[in-house]
C-alpha cells in the first residue's frame, strides 16, 4: 500500500468545499499513527457497557484524553485552518463504528439541525477520518452536494430498524440526483459543512466499518454551554479566542 501523505489544501480544495458542502482527501496521519488508533478504539469497543452500540460513541475524548493527540495534531490544524482560519476550537468528537452484518443506518440529517441553537453561528466543519475502508458495500458516508446552501429542510419521525437517529428531511426536500458516495481507503478522510446533508446505509457486508469524526469551529463561534441540553465542553487549541470573553474553554488535557 502506497501510503503518501497530505498536508496542503489548495485554493482550488477550498473553493470546492466552499461550493459543494464536502471535499474528500487523503492521509493526513502516518499509518503507526492510524494502526495505534484503530488499537485504542478496538479496545473502547471491547470495554463497552452490555447493550451499548459501537455507532453510539459521541464525544469519547471526554473520557479519552487520548484521543486529543489526534484531535490536536499539528498536521490537522493545519489543514484545518485552510477552511475556518488560524483561530480554532475543537467542538467534539464521535466514533461511528457499524459492525460487520448489523451496523446502523443514518437517515439522511443536518448536524446544524441536531445542534439546534447551540452555536451562534452554526459554524462547524467535520472531519471524517477512515478508521476502517468505507466503501458503499459496507456503509460509507453519502452527501447531497451544493445542500449546506439549504437552511430550511423540514423534518419528520421514522422509527425504522436499526436505525441511529428518530428523524430524517423529508423525501421533498431531497434532491438525491446530487447524492455522493463518499468511499475512503484506510486512513482518508473527508470533510463536510454542519448543513451538508448526508446519511450512511446499513452495513450488511462482512467488513466493518469505523470512522471517527473530529469537529472544529472558527474561534469567533459563541456557545451558551450551561443553557445548551446536556454538559458539552469546547477547547482552543490555536490562536485567540474572538467571542470577547463569551465563551469559556476547558483546557486540553495532557495525553
Amino acid at each position: 500500500m502506497n501510503w503518501q501523505l497530505e498536508t496542503t489544501v489548495s485554493d482550488e480544495q477550498v473553493k470546492f468545499y466552499k461550493e459543494n458542502g464536502y471535499l474528500t482527501y487523503g492521509r493526513i496521519f502516518t499509518k503507526p499513527e492510524l494502526d495505534e488508533l484503530r488499537d485504542y478504539v478496538d479496545d473502547m469497543i471491547e470495554n463497552l457497557p452490555d447493550g451499548r452500540r459501537p455507532e453510539q460513541m459521541d464525544v469519547p475524548h471526554f473520557a479519552h484524553p487520548y484521543l486529543f493527540k489526534y484531535l490536536t495534531h499539528p498536521r490537522v490544524l493545519k489543514v484545518i485552518e485552510r477552511f475556518i482560519g488560524p483561530d480554532i476550537v475543537l467542538w467534539s468528537s464521535h466514533f461511528i463504528s457499524k459492525r460487520e452484518n448489523d451496523g446502523m443506518e443514518v437517515p439522511w440529517h443536518q448536524d446544524g439541525v441536531y445542534w439546534g441553537e447551540s452555536l451562534d453561528p452554526m459554524h462547524v466543519i467535520t472531519m471524517w477520518l477512515a478508521v476502517d475502508e468505507s466503501k458503499v458495500e459496507n456503509g460509507c458516508m453519502r452527501v447531497i452536494s451544493g445542500s449546506h446552501k439549504l437552511r430550511d429542510r423540514r423534518y419528520e419521525s421514522v422509527d425504522r430498524k436499526n436505525m441511529l437517529f428518530g428523524s430524517e428531511v423529508v423525501e421533498d426536500d431531497l434532491d438525491t440526483s446530487k447524492a455522493v458516495n463518499l468511499e475512503l481507503e484506510v486512513g482518508e478522510c473527508h470533510f463536510h459543512d454542519a448543513w451538508t446533508i448526508h446519511n450512511s446505509s446499513p452495513n450488511v457486508s462482512e467488513k466493518r466499518r469505523c470512522g471517527y469524526t473530529m469537529r472544529y469551529m472558527p474561534a469567533d463561534v459563541r456557545y451558551p454551554g450551561a443553557e445548551w441540553r446536556r454538559a458539552h465542553y469546547i477547547y482552543l487549541l490555536q490562536g485567540k479566542d474572538r467571542t470577547n470573553g463569551f465563551n469559556t474553554y476547558t483546557p486540553v488535557p495532557e495525553f
